[in-house]
């Protein structure tokens, strides 16, 4: 099964949104089916097959999210994020201040589901299976 550090090993190539869909591909290729990262402190639960199961450590000290969620000013941030415009840790900050506690990366269909502190969907995005 895969490794924290093959998975952050992909992760250093992400330099914007823009190159999500291919550092999706790429873990998918090391067996990750899915994952769920939380904004306050970035720490990512990686699943793979046969219930496999591993947890990344925190990428910062705990942001405050917001529990009031403003979907139009997340997706304005989300599509800069997507173009290029902010790395990932703007991106995170972006996500608590809009009040997105975590996403969830299904890899079998490829989709990205955003959520409120509440539990609730904010966004479903389909994420691109080709480059």
């Amino acid at each position: 099964m895969f490794t924290i550090d093959q998975i952050e090993a992909a992760h250093q190539k992400v330099k914007s949104g823009a190159d999500f869909p291919k550092y999706i591909q790429e873990i998918k290729q090391i067996g990750v089916i899915a994952f769920e990262t939380w904004v306050f402190d970035s720490h990512t639960d990686y699943f793979g097959k046969n219930g496999f199961h591993s947890k990344s450590l925190p990428q910062y000290s705990g942001l405050d999210i917001s529990k009031v969620c403003e979907k139009k000013k997340f997706i304005s941030y989300l599509k800069s994020h997507q173009n290029g415009e902010t790395d990932y840790h703007t991106f995170c900050k972006h996500c608590a201040e809009s009040g997105i506690e975590k996403w969830k990366v299904n890899l079998d269909v490829l989709t990205c589901v955003y959520f409120d502190m509440n539990g609730n969907e904010v966004l479903v995005e389909s994420i691109p299976s080709s480059l």
